[in-house]
């Protein structure tokens, strides 16, 4: 096969040298033989090119790759290595896929986009960290890891080289590089160096970068930085070497170019006031700012950049007094540069303006003599052996001096700077190990080349030593490694021109001598180097110049300009200016030029003292002063020392084009830049040995279609491989094998992708052959089937058109048939309707003459009755009332017969002894009446409603007629008068109270109107209202499906963002937390002294987390208790028990709540006692004060009495405590209780029988004083016996004049209270008359505005006033409620007083001396044992670490796995019901409080365990569910069954401990799903993407790099691969472990939905950052992957838990890899399909797809565009890739447990036996 191929054969392309893009493609139209002179070409626009040979001249042109490796990540792993290639594969990856990165062996190319994107935040960050270098697409951070790992895995320094032109993007890549590792390896502690690293960067930004033509932000210096890391690879510290300031930049800038930025920062913040002592302006105005007359950038704000400088400042520890010192010192410069300098008339001289206000400015800024400086800024020292001269200097050599002193100055300041920057990122700690950032300058060459072009190429070729021997080194060891033969590579060595620079007597030293001649010049200079190196192969002399020379650098010849050389080699600075500033009254100043001997470079190369790079010449009067070329090569070999001493990274910076534009690109300019990089040199070394490198299954997988069948059936790999090889390739030298690669030779490669190639191309045409005669038999057979159905369908028509014939034939006949059976029917029916009607009207008239002869019969008898019984009435009537006449005669002459009896017996003393012996019962009966009336009538005085406010009057006249009378008349005449006005008074409530009924009778009869009114209203208002709802309903139809979907999914995603707000503070709270706890250790640790310590006693309640509440029950404690508490802890004590602080501040809101009360009601008596005090009250009578002197007597009786029974009540206690403290068995309690509580029932039914004596004793007295007093009204004959009886009894029992003045007294006093009741009645009853009137006026406002309404107006208006009255009457029914729970709350607080009281009382009688389980608890616990178990568990308070120590701390998962699920949560919520029961809120919040701290201090111990965290997730989710279950909220027993309403907690309220339990059930999910999260990460991309779930069916590509063994842990065997199956498998592990602890489903669906996340995140992420799996294929695998995902979902009944819609981005990519990519309706289809997925991710995978074979086509670039355009109009965010640490907010669904808990089994094994069953 090898014998038929030749590379130069028909239509194989190539490339051809091309004057504009440096290389064009070609493609060979005839076969060449050897030796012809002309290849036949065609170029790409179909033109023909004779292109001519020769054997030195024109070689054979370069062979092009075939397309399937354009694109590569590596540039190795292309099969022809040359520069054509080099540059094609890069511009294709820069311009069609917008890919900035290329590996290129170790190096990293990276093009300077000039465009901002998105592929350095934080999320790219953790996608590359951890990966090995090469398994991503090619970024900086890839080679920032791969180094930040071998430092870790060898023990090594390291170092990254960013190297490049100026604007090739040096600056930011280092920043990048940094921005890695301050992430990944962020400091332990709280020092931030990190973000000093950073903070460093702006400020260096600030005083050394600089606008060139080139670059707006280029650096103008080197700079290394030594990243320093602990053993931990933690930062702890850094330090920056700088090389080679460009300080004339100074003074001089070229055209559209400018100083350094900080002096446009600090005129753009002039304005602001701490800077007006500065007296700048705009930077036009000065001359150091304004050379290159363009002041400005284009997007750059000064002024803003000015604020992250100073900000920079302050995190790096620069107080503000020295930044203003160095702001002024960078203000003085610019005035320094604004002094104007005036020449004499002799030119030899010159002079300075005193009045010069720059010069005034700059001597005010920097602290100098303004004398002083003006003299020496003219006049210069000459120092001779013996004498010292003054000398004037001219204008231009005083400008030059001052512009040497501008620069000095700067220069200094710049090394202070970085000085201070390396001391503020110093670390007291122990260095470990270190990476370098190398950022310098790469390979210049411009029209004008000078000093700093020389030193800047000098310092590249050492460079470029350096980097070639290391590439060199890393293909020996790669052949070593793999034990092949190899001879030594021949590669470019640079050695000679590093001799011709810095040998003896080389350049730099010729240079220096020069320099230390008196009158040494550029030209002296120049001959001697044309003399000294003129053999020398990399030196030459120019033909038109003798004073410039040209190198031959590894990159290109450089021509040198010798003009400046020696001035800038110098760095002249006069020693008087300087001696100026060194007396300085500011410290600063002078700090920066005193000199300082150079720190002697340390012995030790792997640790080199970093250090700032002093480029600043000593006095000119020292003899040994060394020059700015000689301290470069020193500081370079330093460098040099360090790089060699670490392990390298290159990172090469390319620049694409001069103009700026963003992705466009420039052959030329990137083909000189590759040269000078030496990126080509790393091709050309490794196209010298065996560039394509593939593995052996790699080998195996893409090139099994060349092998025979039984080739394949062989295992071992490596001899088949070795059989193809040895038939396919002829030449043994093309390739070789190593112990795990193939090693090729440039272009074997390609010959092998071509058989490959023709071996499909022929199968294709084998199937296209049987596909395409399957085609052809399957038409036949189509038409032939036709053809046949034809037939069959003609011949079908025709016999039904036939059947049709005979079945309307058929019909006719039948019609004829039934027409003439309906003619002869109708005539029929005709005839028998006729008949049967005159039969009907015959039979009714015989039937009606019957009827008419009854009637007459049936009226007859009636009238006959109703005489009849009319007569019988009548006579009846007559012998009734005669009867009755009888009756009544006889009656009469009885009645005076009895009463004349009566009188005679009234006469007489024994009957009045028979009156009295009864009189007390009858008092008492008739006071009971009297009660009954009284409440009768108070009844019907509360229903008056039209009493007039003249009735108020009239009593008030009245009274003061009773107040006259009684002066003037005697007391019996006052008490007739007290009578009559009585009487009055009650006629006038008669007639009151008639007038009340008229009205009630009135506004009844308007009310039945009103509702009858109101009734036909509201019949009319729900005909309307049904129609307006109909309509209503028909209009929402419409919008209500819609309406509801848009406000659900907004309020769904508020409630998502809110409740991802506050379980991310959550999540930081358990953060702070678990930190607090660990430093709280540490400081445990450090303050630990042997020797015994004591903790304080309340040491649990202080370790005790702060943030849970107290117990809050329904009503608090007493505030005795709580203040008892608080002197027995102590203030301080006290101070840290929340819960006791709780109570006290809730009993201070009560008091607080009442004192308001109080006040009120105070308030309003003094309002009332007002009212009353102004109406006219005459001084207090001797009535008045003998009620005063009752009642008092009466309170003192009382009192006494109820003195008298405390007293017994305590004897009684203090017997039953005696007597229990006696005998301490429980039957003799339980009798003492009996004993107590009956004689506590016996004082009090006492105490109730003498208040009711006392009652009936002062009702006699007031009964008989009215009976003495009140005369009854009698008739004649009466009063005339009645005076007889009185004047008999006055003469026979005369009374006491003592008892008839108490008795006139205590009626007085009655009438008085009476009349005050009555006033006071009448003042209500005014009250309410006034509200009825109210409320009648506004009721007729009412009806009248409603008469005036509409219908449909008075519909409405009705039902909104029925809306508002039943408003105000559920109001007020809420305030009857709220005052009815108050007091049921208060006396449920009574009651638990007393049973707390009673319970006490029980626990110090059962407490025996010396048990310290007392008996009594025993057999307590025995007699219940009896009772039905009530779900409760009982435990000592002691035990109370004992159980949590059982329960939670030494519990494992498998003990219990047998048992119910969550049987902890079940076991101490038993506790909790118990501790409820007995009402012990001390024991509720300890049981509590140690069982959150508990269960965190096992989860903390156990943070890796997944079993343990789902064990304690559950457990902890099921107790808080039991808590809310039995809280007695409705709520949550709607499913409770009768037995669990029973066992709801009765006396505590534990709301906020179920808040507390619910945050640590979020802090458990958060730990599981971290936890699972960290052991399926490491599987997800092998799983995924990578694992072969469909065999055959990926296919392999060189991957150049990546399987470079350097990048790989060759520690271990590898990386570990993973299956599709093994992360189902571990999935399934997650499902099964939740699913036995009794975790809720909806918890279970949630976690398995955020680990459905983390692999869509991960496995899309990395398919964005990885070209090699973008492919048809890849998609395939992906979609089979996902499938199976699916499957496993509908497997577990998780398919509701939208963890399926977790993967829908990356089924969406799989779909994009698979879906066509060609025309206009492809590209609408990916954007109808990708709905998931944001544009840039759609545009990245497009750009990353890569055909695995010839066969497939790349998309190209205009259907890329297509797509873009048309997702224009999406509002995606700008995040290229998915945020792995993202967490849905978790939800606990509130699930009650059916489980009864008196059905609740506890196994032995736990070993809980001291908990007793309740």
């Amino acid at each position: 096969m090898a014998a038929d191929y030749y590379p130069y054969s028909k239509f194989t392309r190539v490339w051809i040298p091309d004057p504009d893009d440096v290389w064009k493609a070609a493609e060979i139209t005839k076969d060449y033989k050897d030796g012809e002179p002309v290849l036949h070409l065609q170029l790409e626009d179909e033109t023909p090119l004779e292109y001519p040979l020769g054997p030195k001249s024109n070689p054979l042109p370069f062979l092009r790759n075939p397309d399937i490796l354009v694109g590569e990540n590596d540039l190795t792993a292309l099969s022809y290595l040359h520069e054509p290639a080099v540059l094609h594969n890069l511009r294709v990856r820069f311009l069609e896929s917008n890919h900035i990165y290329t590996y290129c062996g170790i190096v990293l190319v990276a093009i300077n986009p000039y465009e901002q994107l998105q592929i350095y935040g934080e999320e790219v960050i953790n996608a590359y960290s951890g990966q090995n270098m090469g398994d991503m697409d090619p970024h900086i951070f890839a080679v920032a890891e791969e180094a930040y790992k071998q430092m870790a895995r060898d023990e090594r320094n390291q170092s990254i080289i960013v190297s490049g032109e100026s604007g090739a993007g040096k600056t930011v890549s280092a920043k990048y590089a940094m921005r890695f590792f301050a992430t990944v390896g962020g400091s332990a502690s709280d020092t931030n160096v990190e973000d000093k690293v950073l903070a460093s960067s702006p400020i260096m930004e600030a005083i050394g970068n600089a606008k060139t033509t080139r670059n707006d932000n280029s650096s103008r210096f080197g700079k290394y930085i030594q990243i320093g890391f602990s053993k931990h690879y933690n930062i702890i510290g850094a330090n920056m070497r700088t090389y080679l300031l460009e300080k004339s930049r100074v003074v001089f800038q070229a055209e559209d170019e400018r100083n350094y930025h900080i002096f446009y920062q600090l005129c753009a913040s002039a304005s602001l006031p701490e800077f007006k002592d500065l007296s700048l302006t705009s930077a036009e105005d000065f001359i150091y700012t304004s050379l290159g007359e363009n002041i400005f950038i284009e997007g750059v704000n000064d002024a803003e950049d000015f604020k992250k400088t100073r900000e920079a400042f302050v995190l790096l520890g620069i107080k503000d007094g020295s930044q203003s010192s160095i702001f002024k010192v960078m203000a003085s410069i610019l005035h320094l540069g604004n002094i104007q300098i005036c020449s004499e008339r002799d030119g030899e001289s010159c002079h300075i303006e005193r009045e010069d206000l720059h010069l005034q400015h700059f001597c005010r800024l920097l602290g100098v003599e303004l004398q002083q400086m003006q003299h020496w800024l003219c006049h210069r020292k000459l120092v001779t052996g013996s004498e010292t001269y003054v000398k004037n200097m001219s204008a231009r050599q005083a400008t030059n001096a001052r512009d040497a002193l501008a620069k000095h100055i700067y220069a200094r300041l710049f090394d202070w700077i970085v000085g201070n920057i390396n001391k503020a990122l110093q670390t007291s700690l122990k260095q470990h190990s270190f990476i370098g950032v190398l950022d310098i300058y790469g390979f210049e060459t411009f029209e004008v080349n000078s000093f700093e072009q020389f030193c800047i190429n000098y310092a590249n070729e050492k460079l470029q030593q350096q980097f070639n021997s290391h590439v060199f080194k890393l293909e020996q060891e790669e052949y070593m490694k793999e034990q092949i033969p190899w001879t030594l590579i021949d590669f470019h060595d640079n050695q000679p021109c590093i001799d011709l620079i810095e040998a003896r007597l080389g350049i730099l030293d010729l240079l220096d001598e020069e320099c230390k001649v008196p009158k040494g010049t550029d030209q002296n200079w120049a001959q001697k180097l044309y003399k000294q190196n003129s053999g020398s192969a990399h030196f030459q002399k120019p033909r038109m110049s003798n004073t410039s020379f040209i190198i031959i650098h590894f990159a290109d010849k450089v021509e040198y300009q010798c003009e400046g050389f020696l001035e800038k080699n110098r760095d002249t600075v006069y020693e008087e200016q300087i001696n100026i500033l060194k007396a300085s009254q500011f410290q600063l100043v002078a700090d920066l030029f005193q000199e300082k001997d150079d720190a002697p470079p340390s012995s030790k190369p792997s640790r080199v003292n970093v250090r700032a790079l002093k480029t600043v010449p000593k006095a000119p009067n020292k003899e040994h002063r060394k020059t700015v070329g000689h301290q470069f090569r020193s500081s370079l070999h330093l460098l040099m020392d360090t790089l060699n001493a670490t392990t390298p990274h290159y990172v090469r910076c390319i620049k694409p084009n001069d103009e700026k534009e963003a992705f466009s690109f420039d052959s030329r300019r990137a083909v000189q830049q590759l040269r000078a990089c030496g990126v080509l040199e790393t091709i050309r070394i490794s196209a010298a040995g065996y560039p394509s490198r593939w593995t052996y299954p790699d080998f195996f997988n893409r090139y099994r279609v060349l092998m025979k069948k039984s080739d394949m059936m062989s295992a071992d790999k490596k001899l088949v491989c070795r059989n193809l090889l040895e038939t396919l390739i002829k030449e043994p030298d093309m390739y070789q094998f190593g112990k795990t690669k193939i090693f090729f030779r440039a272009g074997q490669v390609a010959y092998l992708e071509k058989l490959r190639a023709d071996r499909f191309r022929s199968a294709c045409i084998k199937i296209q052959k049987t596909v395409r005669g399957w085609l052809q038999r399957l038409r036949y057979r189509k038409i032939r089937k036709t053809a046949v159905t034809l037939q069959r369908y003609g011949r079908g028509y025709l016999a039904r058109r036939f059947a049709e014939f005979l079945r309307l034939s058929r019909a006719a006949l039948v019609c004829q048939k039934q027409r003439r059976m309906v003619t002869e029917r109708r005539a029929f029916l005709r005839k028998r309707r006729a008949a049967a009607t005159i039969q009907a009207y015959a039979r009714g008239m015989f039937t009606r003459r019957v009827y008419w002869e009854f009637l007459l019969h049936h009226k007859a008898s009636i009238i006959q009755k109703n005489v009849r019984g009319w007569l019988q009435r009548k006579k009846f009537r007559r012998a009734r009332a005669a009867a009755i006449t009888i009756q009544c005669g006889f009656r009469r002459v009885r009645a005076k017969r009895q009463l004349q009896q009566l009188k005679i017996e009234a006469r007489s003393a024994e009957h009045l002894k028979k009156l009295n012996t009864g009189m007390e019962n009858k008092i008492v009966q008739l006071q009971r009446r009297v009660d009954e009336q009284s409440k009768d009538y108070k009844a019907q005085i509360e229903q008056l409603l039209t009493v007039s406010a003249a009735a108020g009057s009239e009593v008030t006249k009245l009274h003061k007629e009773l107040e006259a009378v009684r002066s003037q008349q005697g007391d019996g005449g006052q008490v007739a008068s007290l009578q009559q006005q009585l009487e009055k008074l009650r006629e006038e409530l008669r007639e009151a109270h008639a007038h009340r009924k008229r009205q009630e009778e009135e506004h009844s009869s308007e009310k039945v109107e009103l509702t009858q009114r109101v009734e036909e209203l509201q019949k009319e208002n729900s005909l309307l209202k049904s129609e307006k709802e109909e309509m209503n309903r028909r209009i929402l139809q419409h919008s209500k499906s819609t309406e509801e979907e848009a406000s659900s999914a907004s309020l769904q995603a508020e409630l998502d963002a809110e409740r991802q707000r506050y379980q991310n503070l959550l999540k930081e709270f358990s953060r702070l937390e678990l930190r607090y706890d660990n430093l709280k250790e540490e400081v445990s640790l450090n303050k630990f002294h042997p020797g015994h310590r004591r903790n304080p006693s309340n040491q649990s309640s202080l370790e005790s987390d702060s943030n849970y509440p107290s117990i809050s029950t329904s009503e608090v404690g007493d505030t005795e208790d709580s203040l008892q508490q608080v002197e027995d802890l102590g203030l301080e004590k006290a101070a840290m028990d929340i819960s006791l602080f709780m109570k006290l501040q809730k009993r201070v809101r009560e008091l607080e709540q009442e004192r308001k009360r109080l006040q009120a009601n105070l308030d309003k008596m003094e309002e009332l006692a007002k009212r009353k005090g102004s109406e006219g009250r005459s001084p207090p009578s001797e009535q008045e004060a003998a009620d005063l002197a009752y009642n008092n007597l009466k309170r003192q009786e009382l009192e006494s009495e109820n003195k008298k029974l405390k007293n017994d009540l305590n004897e009684l206690r203090r017997a039953v405590t005696a007597r229990a403290s006696q005998n301490s068995s429980s039957n003799e309690l339980q009798d003492g209780y009996n004993l107590l509580l009956s004689q506590l029932k016996a004082a009090n039914e006492e105490l109730d029988a003498r208040k009711e004596e006392v009652l009936i004793l002062r009702t006699q007295i007031v009964s008989n004083a009215q009976r003495i007093v009140s005369p009854v009204p009698l008739s004649g004959n009466e009063i005339k016996e009645t005076e007889k009886d009185a004047e008999l009894n006055h003469s026979k029992e005369p009374l006491d004049k003592e008892e008839a003045q108490e008795s006139k007294k205590l009626l007085e006093a009655q009438l008085q209270t009476q009349s005050r009741q009555h006033r006071d009645e009448l003042e209500a009853l005014h009250t309410q008359i006034e509200l009825l009137r109210d409320d009648i006026e506004k009721k007729q406002e009412i009806l009248n505005y409603t008469a005036s309404l509409s219908p449909e107006a008075r519909v409405e208006y009705s039902v909104q006033q029925e809306i508002t009255r039943l408003t105000n009457d559920n109001l007020d029914l809420k305030e009857l409620v709220e005052k009815l729970e108050k007091n049921e709350r208060k006396l449920k607080k009574q009651l638990r007083i007393y049973m707390k009281k009673v319970q006490e009382l029980e626990a110090s009688q059962a407490a025996a001396p010396n048990a310290t389980r007392p008996e009594l608890s025993r057999q307590v616990t025995v007699q219940r044992k009896e009772k039905d178990f009530e779900g409760m568990l009982e435990y000592n308070k002691e035990d109370n670490a004992r159980l949590i120590k059982t329960l939670i701390n030494d519990v494992r998962p498998s003990s219990v796995s047998a048992t119910v699920p969550c049987l902890p949560a079940y076991i101490l919520f038993m506790c909790i019901r118990h501790a409820d029961y007995i009402n012990d809120d001390q024991k509720v919040e300890s049981l509590l409080t140690s069982t959150i701290n508990a269960i965190k201090k096992v989860l903390k111990k156990n943070n890796e365990d997944f079993e343990m965290t789902s064990f304690w997730l559950a457990n902890t989710s099921r107790l808080l569910h039991c808590l809310k279950q039995y809280s007695g909220d409705e709520a949550f027993m709607t499913q409770n069954t009768a037995k669990q309403k029973e066992h709801c907690l009765k006396n505590f309220d534990l709301a906020e401990y179920r808040q507390v339990l619910s945050d640590l059930s979020i802090q458990i999910y958060q730990q599981l799903v971290k936890l699972a999260e960290g052991i399926i990460q490491p599987m997800i991309v092998s799983a995924m993407l990578e694992s072969e779930s469909i065999p055959s069916l990926a296919g392999v590509k060189p991957m150049g790099y990546r399987n470079r063994s350097s990048s790989m842990d060759t520690d271990a065997d590898g990386p570990t691969s993973y299956t599709l199956q093994a992360l189902i498998r571990q999935l399934g592990q997650f499902h099964a472990t939740m699913r036995d602890h009794g975790l809720d489903p909806e918890i279970v669906g949630q976690v398995i939905r955020q680990l459905f996340h983390c692999i869509n995140a991960i496995t899309l992420n990395n398919l964005l950052l990885r070209k090699d799996v973008c492919s048809w294929s890849t998609g395939m695998q992906l979609r089979y992957n996902t499938s199976q995902m699916e499957e496993w979902l509908r497997g577990n009944n998780l398919f509701q838990s939208k963890a399926a819609a977790a993967l829908e981005p990356v089924i969406q990519a799989a779909q994009l890899l698979q879906v066509k990519k060609k025309t206009s309706q492809d590209a609408e289809a990916i954007c109808s399909l990708c709905s998931s997925l944001t544009t840039q991710q759609i545009v990245k995978i497009l750009n990353l797809y890569t055909p695995l074979n010839e066969f497939e086509e790349r998309v190209t670039v205009s259907f890329i565009r297509n797509i873009q355009d048309r997702l224009q109009e999406r509002n995606d965010p700008p995040q290229l890739l998915l945020d792995t640490k993202h967490t849905f907010p978790v939800l606990f669904p509130y699930t009650p447990s059916a489980l009864s808990l008196e059905t609740l089994h506890i196994p032995a094994s736990l070993g809980l036996d001291f908990l007793i069953r309740v």
